[in-house]
């Protein structure tokens, strides 16, 4: 239902009438008392793309010989990607597109500025604000981005997990692709990575991501309840008064900075409430928990219904063919597989990403890789628990009273109707 129209947006359409006529007279300000013009940024494609980082520890083929993962190194369009004894060079002729990112299950190779968490506090921040937000690559968008557009070296270098919380968190987000753009691009897969990644997302979510493919349809108009609230935090530093309190509809607003600061206060909540269930295994290592699983497990915390869409892979053990000799536990690069004190093979399922290398490593083959639903990984919330218990204790106890009254009223009435007999 559309929210009503009052004195405050009308204020603000007033506002912003205003502004077109005042700055003519600030910029002639500035022309007499010889201030210089603020620079105007250009257009530089390099801004926005980075050489990723490698991690050797946490990377497969360092940690093992027997891995086969090659993943980087095949989808790197100019073979920039070199893995030797126990290394991983990222070579100077990196064209910078980002593609070795999502394909590393482990995240040993990355770059800082679109790691899955900042990635998703860009898009927090542009479609908490506007009423759409916009994921382009330059190549395709060749313009400085608007506030509500975020720029990728391409846009294949999101994983399918990250789609996932977004698709979630904030429906509208879209994909600004024109046809064809990446029909001539030297990052031949990255097409195919993001329909793979946002086919998997969707599946997931039971929802579709946006796609826009003319430029003419870009929007930049911020969301009515934020530049509400904007409007009213200008007036309040102006002016010390607090109109939220006279307009309860913006004090209900969190702002941008806020949702994103609360989303990173739910993921540090989850990180500890895993590191001290589960966080180190019985020869007292710590796990690691990925950016990308840690984007998933908050997701389904809050949508747990969503768990049977979800398909991960975890190493199963045969028991009769194990013999314990620890070669699983030496390799998983997250230190997810244990063996337990009573003497069994066991996998900490919130931490394995599925990358396969302890069964590559088994002699004896005791550990094959099974699908299965994400069930497993929606961790128990004793808070949210007795909150539920409570609510049900409420009602139960809101239906009795109420079962009561009925009772009470119902003998009134029998007594009113033999008196008037």
């Amino acid at each position: 239902m559309a929210q009503k129209r009052d004195m405050f947006d009308d204020i603000i359409d007033i506002t912003k009438g205003l502004s077109g006529i005042t700055e003519p007279f600030s910029d002639l300000t500035n022309a007499f008392l010889g201030n210089p013009e603020p620079e105007e940024r250009e257009w530089n494609p390099a801004d926005y793309k980075e050489k990723p980082r490698a991690n050797a520890l946490s990377c497969l083929a360092c940690r093992s010989t027997k891995s086969s993962c090659r993943a980087c190194v095949k989808i790197c369009p100019v073979n920039a990607i070199e893995i030797e004894d126990g290394g991983i060079d990222v070579l100077d002729s990196c064209r910078k597109c980002g593609l070795c990112a999502p394909v590393c299950p482990t995240e040993s190779i990355h770059g800082m500025k679109h790691r899955p968490k900042k990635f998703y506090d860009s898009v927090a921040a542009a479609a908490a604000a506007y009423e759409t937000a916009y994921v382009t690559c330059t190549r395709a968008l060749k313009r400085i981005p608007r506030e509500n557009e975020v720029v990728l070296g391409c846009v294949g270098e999101v994983t399918a997990e990250t789609w996932f919380s977004i698709l979630m968190d904030f429906p509208n987000v879209s994909v600004y692709l024109p046809l064809d753009i990446c029909e001539n691009c030297r990052n031949a897969q990255g097409e195919e990575l993001l329909g793979d990644a946002i086919a998997t997302a969707e599946e997931w979510s039971g929802r579709p991501m946006g796609l826009e493919v003319d430029a003419r349809e870009l929007s930049c108009t911020k969301r009515r309840e934020f530049e509400r609230k904007e409007y009213m935090d200008k007036i309040m530093k102006t002016t010390g008064l607090a109109v939220s309190k006279l307009n309860p509809a913006t004090a209900a607003v969190t702002t941008v900075s806020q949702r994103i600061k609360d989303h990173t206060k739910k993921l540090s909540a989850l990180e500890r409430t895993l590191a001290t269930a589960t966080g180190t295994t019985s020869q007292r290592r710590r796990r690691v928990l990925t950016q990308g699983r840690q984007l998933l497990l908050s997701t389904l915390q809050a949508h747990p219904e969503l768990a049977p869409n979800v398909q991960v892979s975890t190493p199963v053990c045969d028991f009769e063919k194990c013999t314990l000799c620890g070669d699983c536990i030496e390799a998983c690069p997250l230190h997810a597989c244990d063996i337990t004190d009573s003497g069994r093979f066991a996998v900490e399922s919130t931490y394995c990403v599925g990358c396969g290398l302890c069964a590559e490593v088994c002699e004896t083959h005791a550990l094959a890789m099974v699908e299965h639903d994400a069930a497993e990984l929606v961790l128990p919330d004793p808070e949210a628990e007795k909150k539920a218990a409570e609510a049900a204790k409420a009602h139960e106890e809101a239906e009795k009273m109420k079962a009561e009254a009925k009772k009470k009223l119902s003998a009134a009435l029998d007594r009113v109707e033999k008196l008037a007999d």
